[in-house]
């Protein structure tokens, strides 16, 4: 399965944006999704994941509460809507899928991966 990311941005401290990742290649509801992020000088951070069927999602703790992550099989897209952003949000942001059913928090859990996109929060 073959990953695009898209949606990022620059955006005020406390604004919001969507995330969108668009799968093709393949079944998407095979697949688990998860977002990390990357900021500059850091390790890449997971952010969330999210079931085949949409029914089960995971945060970090450093989103909890102001991401909220969701899915259309029959669009074979995967969002992370982003709320209430804070500066330390910025970051790369990727999506990523594996052919399972169990939470998995690690990048290298996962088999596939999407470019990042760049999400920038101003203060």
């Amino acid at each position: 399965v073959q990953l695009q990311a898209s949606g990022g941005g620059l955006v005020q401290a406390g604004g919001s944006l969507r995330l969108s990742c668009a799968a093709s290649g393949g079944t998407f509801s095979r697949y688990a999704v998860g977002w990390f992020r990357q900021a500059p000088g850091k390790e890449r951070e997971f952010v969330g994941f999210i079931s085949r069927s949409g029914g089960g999602t995971y945060y970090a703790d450093s989103v909890k509460g102001r991401f909220t992550m969701s899915r259309d099989n029959a669009k074979n897209t995967a969002y992370l809507q982003m709320n209430s952003l804070k500066p330390e949000d910025t970051a790369v942001y990727s999506c990523a899928a594996r052919a399972a059913s169990a939470l998995y928090m690690k990048p290298d859990d996962y088999d596939y991966w999407g470019q990042g996109t760049q999400v920038t929060v101003s203060s």
